[in-house]
């Protein structure tokens, strides 16, 4: 089934979601991860954490809640949930590095079977520079990588990264619009098979050999 990005995009998000428990203390990346925080559900409460200092973020401002003041680390305007609060940038990133992040949501450029991510850098073309992206990675104590399967037409779930790597032998998860991935000792498992999509079309699309375990 042919979808447009927006389609794919709403159901990584949704999938995303079913992957936070009660009590977790979660980081998201800027642009798609970020979509996630819409479709939790309503018995689940999270603790949404932002790399510039904001512990409690809730969802997107709309017209009623218009604050400036109050933006996430992509500089997009949100709410804070009850209890919420602020801290310097020291802090968020001692949060960060210390391991008190449960859960970290990144999009991703390239993903391997090995665990491997690149998602700061194309060589030759212009980066704003890694942000916190590699703070987030090595603190965390589970990385999912939520991200479109392909870009324009190329696969971007590899045998072995091209590009410069985040970070070596830490993704644990990768959510796509076709596909649920696990890397469990440097193997690549597919878990689960997007409605969306068939196992002949997740082979064709994806760079890297694969297990095929629906069981778990």
């Amino acid at each position: 089934m042919e979808l447009t990005k927006e389609q794919a995009q709403e159901i990584i998000a949704r999938r995303v979601a079913r992957e936070f428990k009660d009590g977790d203390v979660v980081t998201l990346g800027i642009g798609l991860p970020t979509k996630a925080i819409s479709y939790v559900s309503d018995d689940v409460h999270i603790i949404v954490q932002s790399e510039n200092g904001v512990l409690g973020v809730g969802a997107y401002q709309d017209d009623s809640n218009r604050d400036p003041h109050i933006i996430n680390a992509g500089g997009f305007g949100v709410t804070i949930n009850d209890g919420g609060c602020f801290v310097d940038s020291l802090t968020a990133f001692a949060m960060m590095r210390g391991g008190h992040i449960d859960l970290t949501v990144l999009g991703a450029l390239q993903v391997d079977a090995e665990g491997n991510l690149a998602n700061w850098c194309i060589p030759g073309k212009f980066t704003p520079g890694m942000g916190g992206a590699m703070d987030l990675v090595v603190g965390t104590k589970r990385l999912i990588i939520a991200m479109e399967h392909t870009a324009k037409g190329a696969p971007k779930i590899l045998q072995k990264c091209t590009l410069p790597l985040t970070v070596a032998h830490k993704v644990n998860t990768i959510i796509t619009e076709k596909a649920v991935f696990e890397i469990i000792n440097n193997k690549l498992i597919l878990r689960e098979i997007s409605p969306y999509s068939s196992l002949d079309e997740i082979r064709q699309t994806t760079d890297a050999e694969f297990i095929v375990d629906l069981t778990a």
